[in-house]
Formats: C-alpha cells, sequence, structure tokens
C-alpha cells in the first residue's frame, strides 16, 4: 500500500516533499485538503498541530516536510546522496540547509506576505530587505558548491527551490545580483517532475496574493 500524503498545493513544504517522491520514483497517494479540514477530529487525530504535510505510511504518522523527506529517503530510496545515513558531516550541513529554510527563508516570506492577506498593506521594505537578505544567504552556499549542500543535489535543494519558486511570486530573484542563485532556480524549474508538483500550488498561492492585495 502506498503512503498517503495529505497537502495543500499552495504550501511551498508539502509542493517539496512532492517533487521527492517524484525523485525517488516512490507511488505516494496525494489527498489535497482545505485548511478548514485541518481542524476535524480525524486530521486532528493524524496531527494535532493541524499542520501539512502529514505523511501516513500504514501506521506510521509524521508531519513536518523535514521530517518527512529524511524518512522518505531512509525507508525507500538507494539516493543515498539525496540525504546520507553515514556521512554526519554531509548530513549536518543539509540540516543546516533545511534550517534555515524554515527558521529563516520560509519564516520571512509568511510574515513579508502576511499584511497582503490581512489587507492592511503590501511587503514593508525591512520585509522586503530581510528575504533579499535570506537570497544572499543561498548565494553565498552557491558560491562554494553547485548544489546548496555540496556537490549533489539533496533534500535540501527541493525544499529551497519550492520556497523561493514561491517567494518569486512577490520578490523576483535578481540575476545581476544574484547570479548563481538565479542559474540554480532555473535549474531546478528544469526538473522533469518541478511542473507537475509545482504548478497547480504557485497558481493557486498568486490567486490569493492576487485577492488579497486587489
Amino acid at each position: 500500500m502506498a503512503p498517503k500524503l495529505y497537502v495543500m498545493p499552495a504550501s511551498p513544504p508539502c509542493r517539496a516533499v512532492m517533487m521527492l517522491a517524484k525523485e525517488i520514483d516512490l507511488e505516494v497517494e496525494i489527498e489535497e485538503i482545505e485548511r478548514g479540514q485541518l481542524k476535524t477530529p480525524e486530521m486532528l487525530e493524524l496531527n494535532p498541530e493541524h499542520t501539512v504535510p502529514i505523511l501516513v505510511d500504514d501506521d506510521f504518522v509524521v508531519w513536518e516536510s523535514h521530517a518527512i523527506m529524511p524518512y522518505l529517503v531512509g525507508k525507500y530510496s538507494d539516493k543515498e546522496s539525496l540525504y546520507p545515513k553515514d556521512d554526519i558531516c554531509k548530513t549536518a550541513i543539509i540540516n543546516q540547509r533545511m534550517h534555515f529554510e524554515s527558521g529563516v527563508l520560509f519564516q520571512r516570506c509568511t510574515t513579508a506576505i502576511a499584511p497582503l492577506f490581512q489587507g492592511i498593506g503590501d511587503i514593508s521594505d525591512d520585509d522586503r530587505d530581510k528575504i533579499i537578505e535570506a537570497f544572499g544567504f543561498i548565494e553565498n552556499y552557491l558560491e562554494k558548491t553547485p548544489y546548496v549542500a555540496g556537490d549533489e543535489m539533496t533534500v535540501a535543494d527541493l525544499s529551497i527551490l519550492s520556497t523561493v519558486a514561491s517567494i518569486e511570486l512577490v520578490i523576483p530573484v535578481e540575476e545581476e545580483r544574484f547570479p548563481n542563485l538565479s542559474s540554480w532556480v532555473k535549474s531546478g524549474k528544469e526538473l522533469s517532475y518541478f511542473e507537475e508538483c509545482n504548478s497547480k500550488g504557485l497558481a493557486e498561492l498568486k490567486d490569493l496574493i492576487d485577492a488579497a492585495s486587489a
């Protein structure tokens, strides 16, 4: 029985897990849900924190994309490079990049666009500057290696890619200022499964942003 993944397509973390499943050729049953469903008794039993994505694999349940992705690689894939099991140094770098994505990049993104959804204004100059700074951190990673955590693609690339692609809806990556990041994003969008996993969610997110800022 295929693992089941509960998602909201507009969510970057959900799309990151969906891309990973494609990368490792894992059949996953995708169930799209609405935000209101997260607080139903059924969903709260799976995840009392009412967040997505949520993975159900037989009797094992885990949520948070940064927990789900290493689990899927460890259980279902022989692509060690995505999340090495036996190289503590490489794993530490990947973990650092994943923590950066959730604690800095994603957090700054949600803070920046919050005024749009709340109908209280546009992205502030300070919040815009913080996202640009975060772009600079990724640019620095990519000055040293072709991928954000080393010489090969890892779960960190897919995680950060899904978030950067979402941020670009409101703050584009400037090629002249961030040449490495711009090239990396372009390559990421050329992955065979990028459009399949992201097009619907990015369109939904854009519609939400446009409606909120109208």
